[in-house]
């Protein structure tokens, strides 16, 4: 008799490939609300939404039944020859989202497949110019940064430990500048608008070290996550790149994956700053976690290039625009916009900031808490003073998430570790990032278990540290 698998196969062992092959991951079986399931009975408070994902919380009814209605009514729709009504539907809410600043939505399954298809859109932009200008390949980001794993989209990112490895692979028509750090690159005798201008000559110097007719688009996170720990620029920063980016042609790109769609207390981050971009990325947020979908707006100027040139976007994916993950996104932004929740981010968000400054703001190994709305960074240093990093090897952030995710027999906090945040190596950060539906008493518990965290961390590394009280 033949074998079967079950024969053959060690049923034990997981067929998934993990992130890390040396270490099984936990196995989530339920969510309700602000909290996750293991199948070893533990409960978790999430306080990230995994990365910055779940926005309206785990498990809301309404979209299930948007998804499960969808299902039944359409499964696939192929876009290089249909649309759909959850696609439209989603589409005309996003650009209404905007004011009216926005011209059209480009629907995609990820946040790293939103950036590839900015950047051939950007290059596609000059091409279809009534004078074309095919010189434009080069893209300049900021060191730093993270803007998607695939090729292009870790190309144009500064994440050193992602782009590890694969550096002899990544396009070579991408240059770096400085990011706007306020906390560890302005200079203490700098004002605000000196350092906008000394990083606005930067960028200037880069268009013309490189050629300002060679260059495509300048791409930047509005606020900047996982690479730096939720850092927003300072006043005026934005302005003055995009009015390099005027001088010169060039688009301005902003990457709102992360702290876009209401995460930082507006529905799109760029509000706060005083500009519009030309294409805008965006993900997490917009599904909720509820199905994979991210996007991409895209400006009248584009967009008017395209329609009087080609007419056409010469991109295209086979899930592009999915019935069912655009019918679950639509439904997670009309919940938001229906119940108010960009507001209560805001004021929730000032309550966040008011008690993890009062309870942490002292901490003799917190060194900066930064952030916007609902998103979150606490820094970690070894010296306040001198605001040193600690060493690589000690991995901070990752044991204050560990701490917390074993803080009770019964269960936790999940933080979001990060690091690199000095230079791309060392630095160690956390990230809170809550739903949009989140109350006061539901911040005291989250505040409450991310000092618990850092405290049962510090307190395992007590001896091996410096004093700095």
């Amino acid at each position: 008799m033949r074998e079967t698998n079950k024969d053959v196969v060690d049923t034990s062992c997981s067929a998934v490939l993990h992130r890390d092959l040396k270490l099984a991951p936990s196995r989530v079986v339920s969510s309700s609300g602000l909290y996750i399931q293991f199948d070893n009975g533990r409960r978790i408070l999430d306080a990230t939404g995994g990365a910055a994902v779940s926005c309206i919380g785990h498990g809301d009814e309404r979209v299930i039944e948007a998804i499960t209605r969808q299902a039944k009514e359409l499964d696939y729709c192929h876009t290089m020859f249909y649309s759909c009504p959850s696609a439209e539907d989603l589409c005309q809410q996003l650009i209404s989202s905007t004011g009216g600043q926005m011209a059209r939505a480009f629907i995609v399954c990820s946040g790293s497949e939103a950036m590839e298809a900015a950047m051939k859109l950007s290059r596609q932009y000059f091409l279809e110019l009534p004078t074309p200008e095919p010189s434009r390949t080069h893209f300049i980001a900021r060191r730093e940064s993270y803007h998607g794993t695939t090729l292009g989209a870790l190309s144009v990112g500064g994440h050193v430990g992602r782009r590890k490895g694969y550096e002899p692979i990544l396009m070579q028509n991408v240059s770096h500048v400085s990011p706007c750090n306020a906390y560890r690159y302005k200079l203490d005798d700098e004002s605000i608008a000196e350092y906008v201008e000394r990083l606005a000559k930067e960028l200037d110097a880069e268009f013309q070290r490189v050629g300002a007719h060679n260059v495509c688009a300048f791409i930047a996170e509005t606020v900047v996550g996982a690479a730096l720990g939720c850092v927003p620029a300072v006043e005026g920063y934005f302005k003055a790149m995009k009015a390099v980016c005027d001088k010169y042609g060039a688009l301005f790109v902003l990457d709102e994956v992360m702290c876009g769609m209401g995460r930082t207390g507006t529905m799109h981050a760029w509000e706060q700053e005083g500009v519009v971009p030309d294409i805008q990325t965006l993900g997490k947020g917009l599904g909720g976690g509820y199905a994979p979908i991210a996007g991409v707006l895209v400006g009248y100027r584009v967009i008017r290039a395209l329609e009087e040139g080609s007419g056409r976007f010469s991109h295209g994916q086979t899930y592009q625009a999915h019935p069912i993950s655009c019918a679950a996104a639509a439904a997670v932004h009309r919940i938001i916009r229906e119940e108010g929740l960009v507001d209560n981010v805001l004021h929730m968000g000032r309550y966040l900031e008011s008690l993890l400054k009062q309870k942490l703001g002292h901490h003799r190994y917190v060194g900066d808490i930064r952030g916007r709305g609902l998103f979150w960074g606490i820094e970690f240093v070894k010296d306040k003073a001198s605001k040193a990093p600690f060493d690589r090897e000690l991995d901070i952030g990752m044991l204050v998430h560990q701490k917390g995710l074993s803080l009770t027999e019964d269960g936790g906090i999940m933080l979001y570790p990060g690091a690199g945040s000095v230079d791309g190596i060392l630095g160690d950060h956390i990230l809170i990032a809550p739903p949009y539906t989140v109350t006061t008493s539901q911040i005291d518990l989250i505040v409450d278990l991310t000092v618990m965290a850092i405290e049962a961390a510090f307190g395992e590394l007590a001896g091996r540290l410096p004093n700095n009280s």
